[in-house]
């Protein structure tokens, strides 16, 4: 057989999904035709986006949101493996991931409309009851035992590169790197046999530069931080990350946290848990839950000190 015909051919696809892009990134055999696996990873994602998103009203979690309190609603069952993954790590977490945060995500204005501030007031004013003491899952079916606005942004995007990992392996291919937006999943190896390598992006909100590099193999990683998605209020940055205990972003916090887990949902959601807990609880947690993370932290001179728990990040982070 010559070389010609077993030379790999690198193919970087992507697209459109969630308010930002998706990639993935794989090498065939020459001769392979690539369009069948793009149109696959777009129909992935949409799908994911018509179940899950909250900025289409007739997405089926709005639907689910607008049901009445009490009546069992049946679920798509991609819909209804999220929201079980997302009650499990509220419960594990104490309620620092919640996916029940839809109130106050929008009133800060994080959803498709502007800051409400009534809404705002509501909100922080409101009993914060975790999600996963308003809500009965049962297969494929869920109903609400009292008031509960859901919101999955905080995992929805990590199911979604897991989605385009499935349709990569459903094509045949075995190694790939696959993301939206940062959140990464590397499905075997590179050509040359080394594992897949990542950034772990700076905390600057002024521009995007790595801070360290991470090696993963057939892992997922995810970064929640308070650097590209904030508000401004009398003059002071807010996260996007929602503080559940008061309804409105957190004040205080790590300026991001990295987290690898076997998919790209959980480390998704336990990014944004290990947020809300901060370093001290956060790394603690992180533990119990044999999370890998990186905590990246601000210091008084405008440096970024950092916390790495668990073995990947030990390990295999060079700066």
């Amino acid at each position: 057989m010559s070389k010609m015909s077993t030379e790999l051919v690198r193919h970087a696809l992507n697209g459109p999904t969630m308010g930002t892009r998706w990639s993935a990134l794989f090498h065939a055999a020459r001769g392979f035709d690539p369009a069948p696996v793009r149109a696959g990873l777009q129909a992935a994602v949409a799908a994911v986006d018509a179940q899950m998103s909250t900025w289409t009203p007739d997405s089926d979690l709005m639907r689910l949101n607008a049901a009445p309190v009490g009546e069992w609603q049946p679920l798509p069952r991609d819909l209804a493996g999220v929201l079980a993954l997302g009650l499990a790590i509220g419960r594990a977490s104490d309620g620092a991931f919640d996916i029940g945060q839809g109130d106050s995500v929008r009133a800060w204005g994080f959803g498709p409309s502007p800051a409400d501030p009534q809404a705002i007031r509501a909100a922080m004013q409101a009993r914060h009851r975790p999600a996963f003491e308003l809500l009965e899952l049962e297969g494929d079916r869920l109903r609400k035992t009292g008031p509960v606005a859901l919101d999955l942004n905080g995992i929805a995007k990590g199911h979604g590169v897991d989605r385009l990992a499935e349709v990569l392996r459903d094509h045949g291919i075995r190694d790939a790197l696959v993301g939206i937006d940062g959140e990464m999943r590397a499905l075997g190896l590179r050509p040359d046999g080394q594992p897949w390598s990542i950034a772990v992006e700076a905390p600057d909100r002024e521009r995007r530069a790595p801070h360290s590099i991470l090696t993963l193999q057939d892992a997922a990683v995810a970064t929640s931080g308070d650097y590209r998605h904030w508000v401004s209020v009398q003059g002071r940055h807010l996260s996007h990350t929602m503080d559940p205990a008061r309804g409105a972003p957190l004040l205080s916090s790590p300026a991001s946290v990295t987290v690898t887990a076997p998919t790209c949902a959980e480390a998704d959601a336990w990014a944004t848990a290990l947020m809300v807990r901060g370093p001290a609880e956060g790394a603690d947690l992180a533990t119990r839950a044999g999370l890998s993370a990186l905590f990246l932290m601000r210091d008084a001179a405008g440096g970024v000190q950092s916390l790495a728990v668990g073995e990947v990040f030990r390990g295999r982070v060079t700066a």
